[in-house]
C-alpha cells in the first residue's frame, strides 16, 4: 500500500540522509519535491500546504543549523510531521459502563460497510467481548444474509427483522440485554451518493440508538472523494472515527493522509485485505514508517504474536541456529507465516528490507509451489535433504507439476540459508538461552517478560531461504 508515495519519499530522504551540510537551497529543493509528492498522491491541497509550512519553520530553525547531521534530523522532521497529518495518536476505545456498547456503522453502498461490521465484530471478539451484529440495511438486497454468513464464520449471532430499520436498530439493544452481549455493532444501509433520504434515516436510527461511537466506513481507493464524503457524514451524524478500507489498494494514499486534518475525526481502524483477519487499529506513527522506507516493526511483531505458538516458535527459532533447522520445520513455518497475511505486505514491514526486495510480488500461489515441492518429499528426505539427488529431484517434480531444476533450487538456496545459520550458531544459541535464563528469572520473580516469546524470535522463524539474495525459493 502507499506504494507511489512511498517510493517518492524514499528517494527524497535517501538524498539527504546522512548529508553532514544543508544549505537553504537544499532544504527548499527537499520541500518542493515532498509537496510535489503530496499532491501526487492526492492529498487535499490545504493539508500539504500545512504539513510542508510546519515542516519548513522546524528546518529554518537554529536546532538544524547546529545539529551534527542536518539530514537525519530533517528525516525525524519528516516523520513526525508525517504521523501528526495521519492523526497524532492511534484511537482508544472505551466501553460503556452500563453494557452494551453500542457502535454504529455508515457510509456509501460499496465501501465495505456489511464486511467490515463483520470484521470488527471479530476485533471486540479478540478483545474478549461478546459482540452482537444488527442488520439495519433492509434496502440492499440480500445484505441480512450477507451478515448473518458472515457472523456464521466468526461466531457472532445477527439480530435482524423484516420490519423498519430504525425499529430493528432499537430493538437490538433490548436484545443485547436479554442476551447478555456487552458490544452491539449496527449496519446500516448505504446509498450510491449522499442523498436527504439516506441522511434522514442515518440520523433517526442513531437517534434510536444513541451509539457510543459512530463509525463512517470510507473507500481508501476514492482519494478526496472519501474525505468530501466524511465531511458531509460528520456534519449530519458527528462522526467518532473513520473506517478506512481497501488500504491494501491504495498506491496513493491521499485520503489516509488527508481525513484527520480535513474532517477532523480520527482514523479509528483500516481494513488491509478481504480476508476477516486483514483489519487492525489504526497507528499514524507505525504507518508514516512504512511510508518513509523504515518498516513497522512492531505490527509485524503483533501478528507474529498471534501466528506463532510460543514454544513451537522458540523450538525452531534454536533448531534453525543449531544448523539443524529441516524442510518440515521450514513447511511449518511457511504455514504459519500464511496466517499473517500477503508476505509482500510482511516485507513492507520489515526495517532496513531493500526496496527490490519489498517489490516482488509474493502471493499464495507461489508460496503453493514451495509447499507442493516439500509436500511431494518423503518424510526421510524433509529431514535430511542432502539425500535427494537427480532422480529424486525428478520424482518430487514429477509429484509437484514443476521441473527438477525449480527442486534443486529450493534445495540449494535452503542449504545456504542452513550453513550461513550453523556458522552464527554459538552466537544465536548463546542468545537464546540467555534470553530463556531471563525470563525464567523473570516469572520466579513474578515480573512480566519483556519482549514476548515470538517477538524474541521473530527473525528466526521468518528468515526465509534465500531472502538475503533478494529471493525466495521456488519464486524466481
Amino acid at each position: 500500500m502507499f506504494e507511489t508515495l512511498s517510493d517518492r519519499f524514499e528517494g527524497i530522504i535517501g538524498r539527504v540522509r546522512g548529508r553532514g551540510k544543508l544549505s537553504p537551497d537544499d532544504i527548499d529543493d527537499t520541500l518542493r519535491e515532498i509537496r510535489l509528492a503530496l499532491l501526487e498522491a492526492d492529498v487535499n491541497l490545504d493539508v500539504a500546504k500545512a504539513m510542508v509550512g510546519r515542516i519548513r519553520e522546524r528546518c529554518s530553525g537554529e536546532a538544524l543549523s547546529k545539529a551534527l547531521n542536518p539530514g537525519q534530523q530533517i528525516v525525524k522532521i519528516v516523520l513526525e510531521e508525517l504521523t501528526t497529518s495521519l492523526g497524532g495518536e492511534s484511537m482508544k476505545l472505551t466501553f460503556a459502563s452500563k453494557p452494551p456498547t453500542v457502535v454504529l456503522m455508515a457510509g456509501l453502498q460499496g465501501a465495505g460497510k456489511t464486511t467490515n461490521a463483520g470484521k470488527l465484530a471479530r476485533w471486540f471478539k479478540k478483545q474478549g467481548r461478546n459482540p452482537l451484529l444488527v442488520g439495519a440495511d433492509l434496502q440492499r438486497p440480500a445484505a441480512v444474509e450477507q451478515l448473518r454468513t458472515l457472523g456464521e464464520q466468526i461466531g457472532v449471532p445477527v439480530f435482524s427483522e423484516p420490519s423498519d430499520p430504525v425499529e430493528v436498530a432499537s430493538k437490538s439493544i433490548d436484545e443485547a440485554t436479554r442476551t447478555g452481549r456487552d458490544v452491539v455493532i449496527v449496519d446500516t444501509a448505504g446509498r450510491l451518493a449522499i442523498d436527504r433520504e439516506m441522511m434522514d434515516q442515518i440520523r433517526r436510527i442513531s437517534g434510536a440508538v444513541d451509539p457510543h461511537y459512530t463509525f463512517l466506513v470510507i473507500d481508501a481507493m476514492t482519494g478526496q472523494d472519501a474525505v468530501n464524503t466524511a465531511r458531509v457524514f460528520n456534519d449530519t451524524l458527528s462522526l467518532d472515527g473513520v473506517i478506512l478500507t481497501k488500504l491494501d489498494g491504495d498506491a496513493r494514499g491521499g485520503a489516509a493522509i488527508s481525513v484527520k486534518e480535513v474532517v477532523g475525526r480520527p482514523i479509528a481502524f483500516v481494513s488491509t485485505g478481504e480476508r476477516l483477519d486483514d483489519f487492525e487499529t489504526f497507528h499514524p506513527d507505525r504507518l508514516a514508517g512504512r511510508i518513509l522506507g523504515m518498516g513497522d516493526i512492531e505490527t509485524l511483531i503483533e501478528k507474529a504474536e498471534g501466528a506463532y505458538e510460543k514454544e513451537e516458535a522458540e523450538q525452531a527459532a534454536s533448531r534453525l541456529l543449531e544448523g539443524t533447522f529441516t524442510l518440515e520445520d521450514f513447511l511449518q513455518q511457511m504455514q504459519q507465516l500464511k496466517k499473517m497475511g500477503p508476505l509482500s505486505n510482511l516485507m513492507g514491514m520489515m526495517p532496513g528490507l531493500p526496496k527490490e526486495a519489498r517489490d516482488v510480488e509474493i502471493g499464495d500461489h507461489q508460496l503453493a509451489r514451495i509447499e507442493g515441492i516439500i509436500h511431494s518429499m518423503t518424510p526421510a528426505e524433509r529431514l535430511d535433504p542432502d539425500t535427494i539427488d537427480g532422480s529424486r529431484r525428478r520424482r518430487i517434480a514429477a509429484g509437484c507439476g514443476l521441473q527438477p531444476s525449480d527442486v534443486k533450487q529450493l534445495l540449494d538456496q535452503f542449504g545456504q540459508m542452513r550453513k550461513m545459520m550453523k556458522q552464527l550458531s554459538g552466537f544465536g544459541t548463546k542468545k537464546i538461552k540467555g534470553k530463556n535464563r531471563a525470563r525464567k528469572g523473570k516469572k520466579r520473580r513474578g515480573g512480566r517478560t519483556t519482549p514476548k516469546g515470538p517477538a524474541q524470535v521473530l527473525k528466526k522463524p521468518l528468515s526465509l531461504p534465500g531472502l538475503e539474495t533478494g529471493g525466495l525459493p521456488g519464486l524466481n
